[in-house]
């Protein structure tokens, strides 16, 4: 839905939202993510403006298989951020010479109202984006000629994450013109590793929202409810109450072993398991709103009531998070604030009786990956896993044990945002290798280990904003073991299960 509203900047600017209660989200906040690219690529001493365009190509449906549907579309992450289209099969265009934005719409033909409802005209279009102009896809070639365009900017590079390419504009005539592919995809990065005020405002609230789901499916939990109830739970209320229509990632409802499994709530399975008496939950849920992402982790006990290990292992891992809070700010390195975390929880391990011996010497033998086999976060904005955490210019992924699954170890800057999200897990292939290595097997106390065979994990995972000074905690959920218990104690002898009520 785009809607118009009354600003200081235009009488009246598009926004997007999802009903008059969601947050209103201004098309200004992608014209300022074009502006800050075209600033950008015109202070590289590599790119001449004159007659160089940058050219990105939008999204598509895809089918499911080989039938007449398709896939939910959401929009590819590049495109979003530079134009904030709702519509696949678009293309966009910035002449960054006159720092120009051009939109180029599919020509649909004229039976597709009957399906589709009315077809907007191009127009509409540049109203709705506030863009500076709008052509059809058939019309790219011809309008770039007509422009002058010499050099086309195009985006290809590899997500350090995924391991795959970002896609590459390609359309009717584009070999006609002088195209460099190398350029744009490291600033284009940079420029999104940085958010602006009106983006963090979008993640403040998409992170409310799934705080606040997360709060309501832990009111609900109880044994005998299914994992797939609960991830139901969270996704009525993130679209009923936020508008978020999707989520950005599959949501990871674990409980007893499945806690253990990182990725957790996949294909092979579903969320499928029934909560059991003594079980720790893991819930892994983020909404997606106007394509912006949250990521919030919470772990606390199926019954509402922690027994004494369940409170070990939860409050080694509150400290570590802890820890990080209160020293993450401008200038520190990631790498040694996952450093710090690992170390922490090592320590009160050690003092809860698992393990003996020297901390940092466990930490030179690794065994810091063999408890938390993932790095202490990543960052965040249009995906969940956010571009720009090894570019050029930056540190480089480590193949250290310990320190090699960081997803980036880049040095904090004011506007970031990631996630913080220590975690502790008995995982038996890994526990099975540390205690064949004799470097790591030292520091177990087997006796101690053995009761938490097939127990879970434990992650707190939250969503933060580096200020200036410091960091905000954007994530608004129970962390303590006494504000979980609280929390999750009102109206607790009257839960029914959903098919009971």
């Amino acid at each position: 839905m785009a809607e118009s509203v009354s600003t200081g900047t235009f009488n009246m600017e598009s926004y997007y939202a999802r009903g008059d209660h969601t947050l209103k989200v201004p098309m200004s906040l992608f014209r300022e993510n074009r502006e800050r690219l075209i600033a950008r690529l015109k202070r590289n001493s590599d790119v001449s403006a004159a007659k160089t365009f940058v050219i990105l190509q939008g999204g598509i449906e895809v089918p499911f298989n080989d039938t007449d549907t398709n896939w939910p579309f959401r929009q590819e992450s590049f495109f979003q951020w530079s134009f904030g289209v709702e519509e696949p099969g678009c293309y966009g265009a910035l002449d960054l010479s006159l720092e120009k934005s051009i939109l180029f719409v599919p020509r649909l033909p004229a039976e597709y109202a009957i399906w589709e409802g009315k077809l907007h005209t191009l127009e509409d279009f540049k109203k709705r984006y506030g863009v500076d102009e709008t052509y059809y896809t058939d019309e790219i070639k011809k309008t770039l000629k007509d422009k002058g365009a010499s050099l086309l900017l195009t985006l290809h590079g590899k997500n350090s994450d995924s391991g795959l390419y970002s896609q590459e504009a390609i359309f009717d005539g584009i070999g006609e013109f002088e195209v460099n592919n190398t350029t744009l995809y490291p600033e284009i990065c940079e420029c999104r590793v940085i958010k602006t005020a009106k983006e963090i405002d979008v993640l403040r609230y998409v992170v409310k929202i799934s705080s606040e789901a997360h709060k309501t499916v832990m009111r609900m939990v109880r044994p005998g409810l299914g994992e797939f109830q609960a991830e139901a739970a969270f996704l009525n209320y993130i679209y009923s109450i936020g508008g978020c229509r999707h989520v950005s990632y599959t949501c990871i409802c674990g409980s007893g072993h499945n806690a253990s499994i990182l990725h957790y709530g996949h294909a092979g399975a579903p969320n499928s398991k029934i909560l059991e008496d003594g079980d720790m939950c893991l819930f892994d849920m983020g909404g997606n709103y106007c394509g912006y992402a949250a990521d919030i982790t919470c772990s606390f006990p199926a019954n509402g009531k922690f027994t004494d290990d369940q409170k070990f292992i939860y409050n080694a891992v509150l400290k570590a998070r802890d820890a990080v809070m209160n020293a993450v700010k401008p200038g520190v390195s990631w790498t040694d604030m996952h450093l710090l975390a690992n170390e922490t929880m090592l320590t009160s391990l050690k003092e809860g009786g698992l393990l003996i011996g020297d901390v940092k010497d466990m930490m030179k033998s690794g065994l810091n990956e063999i408890f938390q086999p993932h790095g202490l976060g990543h960052l965040m904005g249009l995906d969940v896993h956010d571009v720009g955490g090894y570019l050029p210019g930056h540190p480089e992924r480590s193949t250290s044990a310990g320190i090699r699954k960081l997803r980036t170890a880049r040095t904090l800057l004011a506007g970031m945002v990631l996630t913080i999200e220590p975690g502790c897990y008995f995982i038996d292939c890994l526990l099975d290798d540390a205690l064949t290595n004799p470097n790591q097997s030292r520091f177990i106390v087997r006796e101690q280990l053995t009761r938490f065979r097939g127990w879970g994990g434990i992650r707190i995972e939250d969503d933060v904003l580096i200020t200036e000074t410091g960091v905000e905690n954007l994530t608004q959920v129970p962390r303590t073991v006494e504000e979980i218990e609280h929390w999750m104690a009102e109206g607790r002898n009257e839960l029914k299960l959903p098919q009971d009520k």
